[in-house]
């Protein structure tokens, strides 16, 4: 073995020094931004799910509205034709029109039932500060 001293030896041997400490800060930074920024994506992917759910309830709830008035009107021109076809039109208008109703309670629901945006992003955010403050 040879033991004369060689730079390699030196470094592995010594402690840490201002450099290493700052790099290995970094490291870690970098890392809690990458996460963060991987939790705020899936936000915005849970939010743009969320806001394609209340485009399809509004359309629904606006096709079956307008399918009830317009049942509505066609019972109220058939009112003075013979005797059942009024039931029947007006019973048909009644559906829609109950259905209608139910999309708008769905749509309402789902619309005040909305997160924070980014609440998640936001909560690990503080608590990733408290500990920062913390050391």
């Amino acid at each position: 073995m040879d033991d004369r001293y060689t730079p390699d030896a030196a470094e592995d041997s010594r402690p840490a020094g201002l450099f290493d400490s700052v790099k290995s800060l970094l490291a870690t930074l970098v890392g809690m931004a990458h996460t963060r920024a991987e939790l705020i994506t899936t936000e915005v992917e849970e939010q743009f799910a969320r806001l394609v759910s209340l485009l399809v309830w509004g359309l629904v709830a606006l096709f079956l509205a307008f399918t009830g008035v317009i049942l509505s009107a066609i019972a109220l021109i058939v009112l003075f034709w013979d005797s059942n076809r009024v039931l029947a039109a007006g019973g048909l208008a009644a559906v829609f029109v109950v259905l209608a109703v139910i999309a708008v309670l769905g749509f309402i629901a789902r619309a005040k039932a909305r997160p924070r945006l980014f609440e998640a992003s936001l909560d690990e955010l503080s608590k990733d500060r408290n500990q920062l403050e913390s050391q």
